[in-house]
Parts: structure tokens; C-alpha cells; sequence
């Protein structure tokens, strides 16, 4: 299993899928002993121990023990780097869905009556 390259990459930490079914099941419960999350993921235990590692080791996970279990919780301000980079290529899903919703808005003033029954002008080929 490839381990995350330095302390800081959490890109690379969330590129193994395994590791995001982690981080979206701790999202969904807060936090939970790693036998649990294993069971719920219908994953052995000691993958998902390595993959609980990695995602400590980034920062995106933190443990604690509650007698003999370590409890994971997510650290979901680790992850604003992606979300950062992320949104820089917002603008460009933006600007397409503006440009579609335009033509469509010019579609349904153009012709009224189509637009609000899309299916009321189909032939029966179509």
C-alpha cells in the first residue's frame, strides 16, 4: 500500500479510495474504534489500522484511546488544502453551467409552449 509522501500531502493520502470510504464514514458518524469502522466498511482490521495510519500521519485523522480501543475522528480542516485547490477550477464548472442555463432561458422564451412540456412537441420517432 503506498504511504502518503510527506506530513503535508493530503492529496496523496486521498487518492487511495479505501482511505476516502474511511473519511466519508467517520464524516457520517464522528468518530468511531477502529473495529467498528472495519465492520461497517466490511474491511479486515488490520487494512483498515494501515489506512487509519496514513490518514494520521496527514493530519486528517486524529485518535484517541478510550481503554483498550482507539477511536478515530475526522479532522475535516486538514482537508482545506484540497478544497482549496479545488475551487480554482470552480470557476470553469460555473462558468459552463451559467452558459447552459442562459441557452436554456433563451430555449423557453423563445419557444413558451415547449418549454413547459418538453415532451408535448415529440413525434412518436423521437
Amino acid at each position: 500500500m503506498p504511504r502518503a509522501l510527506s506530513t503535508a500531502d493530503a492529496f496523496n493520502a486521498i487518492a487511495e479510495p479505501r482511505r476516502r470510504e474511511i473519511l466519508l464514514a467517520l464524516a457520517e458518524t464522528g468518530a468511531m474504534p477502529v473495529g467498528e469502522l472495519a465492520e461497517a466498511l466490511s474491511l479486515p482490521q488490520p487494512s483498515v489500522s494501515k489506512h487509519l495510519g496514513v490518514l494520521r500521519e496527514v493530519g486528517i485523522v486524529s485518535v484517541q484511546r478510550q481503554g483498550r480501543r482507539r477511536v478515530y475522528e475526522l479532522r475535516a480542516e486538514a482537508l482545506k488544502p484540497v478544497h482549496d485547490w479545488i475551487r480554482e477550477f470552480e470557476r470553469f464548472w460555473s462558468h459552463k453551467l451559467d452558459r447552459v442555463k442562459a441557452r436554456a432561458e433563451r430555449m423557453a422564451q423563445e419557444n413558451p409552449q415547449r418549454s413547459e412540456d418538453p415532451l408535448a412537441n415529440r413525434t412518436p420517432e423521437s
